[in-house]
C-alpha cells in the first residue's frame, strides 16, 4: 500500500488561477487623477438634481443617455461634446447624465467592458483599463456633464463611484444580495432592473433590500480588507427594461409596477430603459419606446421620472474581430442609436415634461 504525502500548500490552492498581477489600489488611481473642485461640483449637483426629481422636487425628467458601453476614448469625449450642448438646451425639461458603462454584463461570453479588457485584445489589462476609465469620467465632468453608471464587480467602485451622479444594478445582478448591499452603501442614487425574464418583484425587492442598512466584507479605499457598515440607500428606484422578447413600458404595464412598490410601502418612481426588450433589442425601436414614453408623462404621469437611451455617434453595432478595423463611434457590444435618432426622442421627452407642467 502506497504511502500518501501531506500535501502541499501548492496542491490545495489556486489549481484553476493561471496567473496573478498584482492589482492598483483605489486610494492610488484617487491621488494620480482626482476630482477637481469644478468636477465635484458637478458629480453633486448632479446627485442633488437626480434625487430632487426621484422625491417629486424637481418636475424635470431625468434621461440617461450614452453608449452601452465605452470601448474608444475619443469617440466617447467626442459623443460627449454633443451631449453637454444638448443638455444645456434642454436643462430646462430635462436633468440628462451621460451613460459611460464601463464594465460589461455577460450572460454567457464576450468582451466585459473597458476596465477589464481595455484594448479589446482579451490582454486583461484591467490597471490600464482603470486608468482610462477614470481619465474618462474625469473629461467628461469637465464638460458639465453628470454621470450614470452601472457596477458590476463589487470592488470597482472604490475606483470610480466617486465621479459618479447615478448608478445602476443590472438585470443579471439585481437579484444578488452583494449587489445589494453595494447599492445600500453608495453615495448616489441607484436603479435597479427588472431581471431578464422580466420578473419586476426582485427589482421591487431590491429596492426595498437597498434601502435598509446592511454589514458586509469589503475592500477600503486603500483596497484593504473591511468590514463596511452601510446606512442603506433611499434614493433606490425601479427601472423597467422588458423581458423574455416582451416590453414592460406601457400604461398598463407601468401601473403594475407601480402597485407592486405601492405593495412593498415604496415610493412610486420608475425610470424606464427603451433598449432592450423594451425595444425588441432593435435600435431603430428605441424611438418608438421614448414616444410611448413621452405620451404617458405629457398626459400628467409623474411616477416615470426617468428614461433610459442607448445611443452612440453611429447607429448600429460592429463584431470585434482580430485585426479588422472598427467603425468610428459605433458600439462593440448592444446596438445603439444614432446622435441625430437621439437629438430627436430629446426634444420629444423635453417637449413632454413641458405638456405636463403646463397641463398641472
Amino acid at each position: 500500500m502506497r504511502t500518501r504525502l501531506p500535501p502541499t500548500e501548492e496542491q490545495v490552492r489556486d489549481q484553476r488561477i493561471e496567473q496573478v498581477i498584482p492589482l492598483v489600489t483605489p486610494a492610488l488611481i484617487l491621488h494620480q487623477q482626482p476630482l477637481s473642485p469644478a468636477q465635484a461640483d458637478v458629480v453633486l449637483r448632479g446627485r442633488d438634481e437626480v434625487a430632487a426629481i426621484l422625491r417629486g422636487e424637481d418636475d424635470r425628467l431625468l434621461a440617461i443617455v450614452g453608449p452601452c458601453s465605452v470601448h474608444d476614448v475619443d469617440a466617447a469625449l467626442d459623443y460627449a461634446r454633443l451631449l453637454s450642448a444638448k443638455a444645456a438646451e434642454l436643462g430646462d425639461d430635462l436633468c440628462v447624465a451621460m451613460r459611460v458603462y464601463f464594465e460589461k454584463p455577460r450572460t454567457t461570453i464576450g468582451w466585459k467592458g473597458m476596465i477589464n479588457d481595455p484594448h479589446l485584445d482579451e490582454s486583461g489589462d484591467v490597471n490600464t483599463g482603470l486608468r482610462l476609465a477614470r481619465g474618462l469620467l474625469l473629461d467628461v465632468l469637465g464638460m458639465g456633464l453628470p454621470i450614470g453608471c452601472e457596477f458590476l464587480d463589487p470592488i470597482m467602485p472604490q475606483y470610480i463611484s466617486d465621479a459618479v451622479s447615478w448608478g445602476a444594478i443590472g438585470a443579471r445582478t439585481t437579484e444578488s444580495q452583494i449587489h445589494r448591499q453595494l447599492a445600500s452603501g453608495l453615495s448616489m442614487p441607484v436603479g435597479f432592473k427588472n431581471r431578464t425574464d422580466g420578473n419586476v418583484g426582485v427589482a421591487v425587492d431590491a429596492v426595498r433590500a437597498a434601502a435598509a442598512q446592511h454589514v458586509f466584507a469589503g475592500v477600503d479605499v486603500s483596497g484593504t480588507p473591511a468590514i463596511l457598515h452601510t446606512r442603506g440607500n433611499r434614493d433606490c428606484h425601479l427601472i423597467l427594461r422588458g423581458g423574455r422578447g416582451q416590453p414592460n413600458h406601457t400604461a398598463p404595464q407601468v401601473a403594475e409596477a407601480l402597485e407592486r412598490l405601492q405593495a412593498a410601502g415604496l415610493p412610486q418612481r420608475l425610470v424606464i430603459d427603451a433598449s432592450h426588450d423594451n425595444s425588441g433589442k432593435d435600435h431603430a425601436r428605441q424611438p418608438a419606446v421614448g414616444a410611448d414614453v413621452a405620451a404617458q408623462v405629457g398626459e400628467g404621469n409623474r411616477a416615470i421620472v426617468g428614461v433610459m437611451l442607448e445611443s452612440f455617434l453611429v447607429e448600429g453595432r460592429q463584431d470585434l474581430a482580430p485585426g479588422m478595423p472598427l467603425t468610428y463611434g459605433q458600439s462593440v457590444t448592444d446596438a445603439c442609436m444614432s446622435w441625430d435618432m437621439t437629438v430627436g426622442v430629446l426634444d420629444e421627452l423635453a417637449a413632454a415634461v413641458r405638456a405636463r407642467r403646463a397641463a398641472s
